[in-house]
């Protein structure tokens, strides 16, 4: 019997870039799906950083709209790999909000999983 799904935040289809940094180190990387706890890339190669130390996420969404995230790997596979966000910044928020309510078409579920977010 499949595992009842415990995922409390909704991840969103994104195919673009985000560069992922780790001290002077920089690797730019595909993004497959972003939430307001994590992301998940698809992994292209062996990126060579530190699993045990933090890096910072960016994803570029236009112009002057980025999204920065302090993020830990969670898991990893031969294909994909996944990090939880451990910090993000409040213009970061509106960005991944706005994100999130485009695509789920619902701005309130989008506002019920800041809340979740903001007491967990």
């Amino acid at each position: 019997m499949p595992s009842p799904e415990r995922r409390r935040f909704s991840r969103v289809n994104f195919h673009s870039r985000v560069v992922l940094s780790q001290g002077e180190q920089q690797w730019d990387c595909e993004l497959i799906d972003v939430s307001l706890k994590g992301l998940l890339i698809n992994r292209e190669t062996n990126h060579g950083f530190q699993t045990d130390t933090p890096l910072s996420g960016c994803i570029t969404l236009g112009e002057d709209e980025k999204i920065h995230m302090q993020l830990t790997l969670a898991r990893s596979s031969d294909q994909q790999q996944g990090f939880t966000c451990t910090s993000i910044d409040v213009e970061s928020i509106r960005h991944l909000r706005r994100l999130i309510e485009l695509n789920l078409g619902d701005p309130e579920a989008a506002e019920r999983e800041i809340t979740e977010m903001i007491l967990a």
